[in-house]
């Protein structure tokens, strides 16, 4: 990739009212010169540095007045081969230092196809999902997801719980984000306990329900998990990459999981940040980085993200872009089932519905609440 070539990134930027234009005009080149060489430009005295490296603030746009703050549109291109082909440098470029701004946050950004086509995106994505818990291409669904909880039950209590969702026809039973275990010795009984009784589950039901363990900790330990998940049978698997590090996921997204066919679903734990907008991390950085399914807050719900801006993650994850595979957009966070006909309207049948605490309310009924919430999405046809 050559000097020549840039990727586009936006920045919105929140500033006292009362500062005159030139101000903002000031921010926004300091922004560029933050991201890019992080030193006075004038102080630079190569001149390829200068022409080619150095942060251009190409655009500037001013977006409203919020009481005592004015926000501001900064548009800026960034010299693609600093970037090469690391996603974690790619994170830094983009909002490496400005991270530390109370004032700025990324919006937006435009990668040129050369940079793009470096990052493999996800392995099995959208359709790879549906295909890996049976749906009919030809006759294609919204898909189901629930979660195992609370951590600290006993194994057999988990596996109940998976059994009893297996039962009732969801499509994929995943760990909660917050179940880890001491050692690896305790993650494989506790993962082959899960696996054995969904599996045990579709034997029963004749149905295609997968299990997705939590895979969390060092890089190592992670890649150990990950092999010891595939030996025992599971093609679907839960990691939050802002936990166990951006190079880390896309390390064990290429060289394990994808390499075996397994799917990875994005979860968005640590993903708060304000210096990136959720539109950005979870609907393109996620899938960028190699998530199957991108897992985020819905409206309405225990969250404060707004309708819009889930269906701008939504938008993200399944836009074309270049030869990335699709992701699936997996909203979260408070769901009944009550919503599905309402959620599915809003986010079509190319989303995948996860409702955990709201089929655990059912107790002994686990399994006739999973079928309910189930069958309800089953029967919207949109």
């Amino acid at each position: 990739m050559s000097d020549t070539e840039r990727l586009s990134v936006v920045y919105e930027l929140r500033l006292p009212v009362d500062l005159p234009p030139t101000a903002a005009e000031d921010a926004a080149r300091a922004v560029a010169v933050e991201q890019s060489v992080e030193m006075p430009v004038e102080a630079i005295r190569d001149r390829h540095v200068r022409d080619h490296v150095v942060g251009r603030l190409e655009d500037l746009t001013p977006l409203g007045v919020d009481g005592a703050t004015r926000r501001w549109s900064a548009v800026i291109s960034l010299a693609t081969s600093t970037v090469g082909e690391d996603p974690v440098q790619l994170l830094n470029m983009l909002a490496g230092n400005v991270s530390l701004h109370d004032h700025v946050r990324l919006t937006d950004l435009t990668l040129p196809s050369s940079l793009l086509a470096r990052f493999d995106g996800p392995a099995r994505g959208l359709d790879g999902l549906r295909s890996l818990v049976g749906i009919d291409p030809v006759a294609p669904r919204a898909l189901t997801c629930t979660a195992i909880k609370p951590q600290g039950l006993a194994v057999e209590d988990l596996a109940a719980i998976g059994e009893a969702f297996a039962l009732g026809g969801v499509d994929i039973v995943k760990d909660d984000h917050g179940i880890a275990d001491p050692d690896l010795d305790t993650f494989t009984v506790r993962v082959r306990a899960c696996q054995d009784a969904v599996e045990r589950a579709n034997r029963v039901t004749g149905g295609t329900t997968r299990y997705a363990p939590n895979l969390i900790g060092p890089p190592d330990v992670l890649r150990r998990k990950a092999e010891i998940a595939l030996e025992l049978g599971v093609r679907v698997v839960l990691v939050a990459p802002m936990l166990v590090g951006v190079g880390a996921f896309v390390d064990l997204v290429r060289s394990t999981l994808a390499p075996a066919g397994a799917a990875t679903l994005g979860h968005p734990a640590a993903g708060g940040t304000t210096a990136v907008a959720p539109e950005v991390l979870l609907g393109s950085l996620f899938r960028l980085f190699g998530a199957d399914a991108v897992i985020f807050p819905n409206h309405g719900g225990r969250f404060s993200f707004t309708r819009d801006r889930c269906a701008t993650i939504a938008a993200a994850a399944r836009r074309p872009w270049g030869e990335m595979r699709p992701a699936l957009p997996t909203p979260a966070g408070g769901i009944t089932p009550d919503r599905v006909e309402e959620l599915v309207a809003f986010y079509g049948r190319d989303v995948m519905l996860l409702v955990g605490g709201a089929l655990l309310l059912a107790g002994d009924a686990l399994t006739a609440s999973t079928a309910d919430f189930v069958s309800r999405v089953h029967a919207v046809r949109r």
